[in-house]
């Protein structure tokens, strides 16, 4: 249906002169070093393309860590300004840690005139930042010398760049070498390649006395012993001998607890609870008491354990959970008549010890009754790989799962599908006992093997994503906001959008998510006179479900955003991250997309014009694509069109090229489309920035309806 459109953009593609944006925003690439000493004010390079002219203010997700740049010096007396900007690809930015910040990875985004960055990513580490020093350190006869303890921050910066690092240590030392680099890069915008470092421990002879590749992804982690004194060396590579300049990374050095996971791992907000740490170089005694925020949502999380002292450890990995609490029962129950009896709901924390284990969990069902099941282990860096089952009496498989997909492709890991198990929405087919049963898909165990089981009935409600991120604003300019709605157990209704924290002279217009449909959206409009500023937005779903009984009950929820990024092979991905950020920047190469008339009325077969009129920053000629839908290549990221409402290709004018400002869209419903009132629809203007992915400008709203 969208052939013919998608062949001209394709074709825009490659037109020689111009296809691409004059005016882009901040992707951010690097961060060096890219950790920081917590207690410290340090300051590092982020590194970006695209240009960080004029940054003044730097954003940082979670509490106890800032960042700062210093604003441009004003111009001299008789200064005439540049005739053209200058491009800032890399810029100074100082971080100031506090000392009880959460040690682990956080977000920064820069905010400049060109708009809000794209996000980077910056370690907060425990020990002293050692930077790779310049020069060759490709080998172990050139290898720089190090202080343990220490976190030690390099590049990858070429192909078949080794780096080598030698330190001292004494008789039956015990240090944990953590990398980070690989996890670093995932949600870097526009990186095409990703690091799988490799990690090597060598004594002075080069002989190799420990090795690891993947342990967090495919980041290695490596614990040793050593037995004598002397100097050692460490080796950092990729495993395919590959390299990047924006291939950063940390390596955590040190002899202090580091805990991979805990047991249990569900701690209820706000009481104490005491678990047992899983990892290396852990107390003669290795339980810890934690205590969550009790206002901590349910969900993933982290802490850092007390360990004796006033010391605490790395951040582990904890679940919030306010349902009642089940422990996995020690001794074996693996088989259906030594089942552990639980009731519905529940969480139940357990652990899959031994190799071949097999945890069985019985319950009582009435016949119809849904439940849903669902295992956080490796999503929250547990060894396990689950499967699920669920079993009659009689010992006969009704269901199983693997790795969760929904069907709706959902960020929900890599690919939109959970690393974990899940079964949700199951019907008990007749009353009677039915049996959970847990093991690792490779039937493998251990003390990591860690896992979390939701135990819960099913009933109706949603989640919600955003696409994307950031939202990039100058005065008088307007775009949107998707929001889509991902149903579970029976939602069928509306959702009405809301949105909160917009920066000052910004005014947005809410939409709605129809009935049984995906998508709705917000637009933003900043006004004329609207200052230069950023704010972290909260975009929430209210909708209405209605029982069988008439009963109404109202269902919430706050989306979660994601980032856009440029995938290998010319692909639009998404990742989820924790800030939407919203920013009223200078002007940018469109300067208003007007559209005329506002609302619509449509009957079944009818069609109407809708114009639409771009304002073309001066000597700004590269192509724009006007749409109502946001897609890239046979994706859909955002269709808030009502059902049977469709664009005729034929009589539309779709792409503006050169000194282009007038088009049309021409809408047209299907004899069978349904009665709508007054549906929010966006007229999209965009401008390519590469080839996945766009900076995209709106009309006014757009209100359809559909009359019956």
């Amino acid at each position: 249906m969208r052939f013919s459109r998608l062949a001209l953009l394709i074709l825009g593609f490659v037109v020689a002169s111009p296809c691409f944006a004059d005016t882009n925003y901040p992707m951010v690439m690097a961060i060096n070093p890219v950790a920081v000493h917590v207690g410290q004010t340090s300051e590092c390079e982020v590194v970006a393309r695209y240009s960080l002219h004029g940054a003044y203010k730097v954003l940082v997700t979670g509490t106890g860590v800032t960042g700062e740049v210093d604003p441009p010096p004003p111009p001299k007396d008789g200064d005439k300004p540049p005739a053209k900007k200058p491009v800032t690809e890399k810029l100074k930015v100082r971080f100031k840690v506090a000392a009880d910040a959460m040690l682990g990875v956080r977000d920064v985004r820069i905010v400049t005139p060109q708009g809000a960055s794209t996000l980077g990513q910056l370690v907060i580490a425990r020990d002293p930042v050692i930077r790779e020093a310049a020069g060759d350190n490709d080998s172990m006869r050139t290898a720089q010398p190090i202080s343990l303890p220490a976190t030690v921050c390099g590049t990858i910066e070429k192909a078949e760049d080794v780096d080598y690092y030698k330190f001292k240590v004494e008789a039956d030392t015990a240090l944990t070498f953590h990398v980070r680099c690989h996890r670093l890069e995932e949600r870097i915008h526009d990186l095409q390649t990703i690091a799988d470092p490799i990690l090597t421990l060598k004594n002075s002879t080069a002989t190799v006395l420990a090795s690891n590749d993947n342990f967090f992804a495919a980041d290695p982690l490596l614990h040793f012993r050593f037995a004598k004194a002397g100097e050692y060396f460490l080796e950092i590579r990729d495993v395919r001998f590959g390299g990047d300049p924006y291939w950063v990374y940390s390596i955590e050095i040190n002899d202090q607890p580091f805990v991979t996971n805990v047991f249990p791992s569900r701690v209820t907000p706000g009481a104490p609870t005491k678990v047992r740490m899983v990892g290396f170089n852990l107390p003669a005694d290795p339980t810890a008491t934690i205590t969550l925020p009790k206002e901590t949502p349910d969900g993933l999380t982290w802490a850092m354990l007390p360990f004796g002292n006033g010391l605490t450890t790395n951040a582990a990995p904890v679940i919030a959970s306010r349902l009642p609490e089940v422990l996995e029962e020690s001794g074996a129950h693996g088989t259906l008549d030594k089942a552990q009896s639980i009731s519905v709901p529940c969480g139940i924390s357990g652990c899959v010890e031994k190799e071949g284990e097999i945890d069985c969990y019985g319950f009582e069902a009435k016949a119809g009754e849904k439940f849903t099941f669902e295992v956080i282990a490796q999503r929250h860096q547990s060894e396990l790989d689950s499967i699920l089952r669920i079993r009659n009496a009689k010992g006969e498989m009704l269901i199983e799962n693997d790795d969760y997909s929904d069907g709706l492709g959902r960020v929900q890991g890599t690919g939109g599908v959970f690393p974990d198990s899940k079964i949700a929405g199951w019907s008990a087919p007749a009353d009677g006992r039915y049996f959970l049963e847990l093991r690792d898909v490779h039937r493998r165990g251990g003390p990591g093997y860690v896992y979390y089981l939701k135990a819960e009935r099913s009933i109706p409600h949603f989640e919600l994503d955003t696409d994307t991120d950031k939202t990039l604003l100058a005065p008088g300019v307007a775009s949107v906001i998707f929001a889509r709605v991902y149903r579970e157990e029976g939602f069928e209704g509306e959702v009405e959008l809301t949105i909160d924290g917009l920066p000052t002279g910004v005014t947005a217009t809410c939409g709605r998510i129809l009935a049984n449909g995906k998508d709705g959206c917000i637009i933003l409009k900043a006004g004329a006179d609207a200052p230069v500023g950023a704010a972290n937005v909260r975009v929430t779903g209210k909708g209405i479900h209605v029982e069988k009984d008439g009963k109404r009950v109202e269902l919430t929820a706050t989306a979660r955003p994601l980032q856009e990024f440029y995938s290998p092979g010319g692909g639009r991905g998404r990742f989820p991250v924790e800030m939407h950020t919203v920013s009223v920047g200078e002007a940018m190469d469109l300067r208003a997309v007007k559209i005329s008339p506002t609302t619509i009325t449509l009957k079944p077969g009818e069609s109407q014009k809708v114009e639409v009129t771009i304002e073309r920053s001066p000597g700004f000629k590269a192509n724009v694509t006007l749409d109502t839908i946001y897609q890239h290549l046979n994706s859909v990221y955002g269709d808030c069109m009502p059902a049977g409402v469709t664009i005729d290709e034929k009589a539309s004018q779709t792409l503006l090229i050169g000194d282009q400002i007038k088009g049309a869209i021409v809408l047209k419903a299907a004899a069978d489309a349904k009665p709508v009132k007054e549906q929010l629809v966006p007229i999209l203007a965009h401008v390519s920035i590469n080839f996945a992915i766009k900076a995209t400008y709106c009309g006014d709203a757009l209100l359809i309806t559909v009359s019956p």
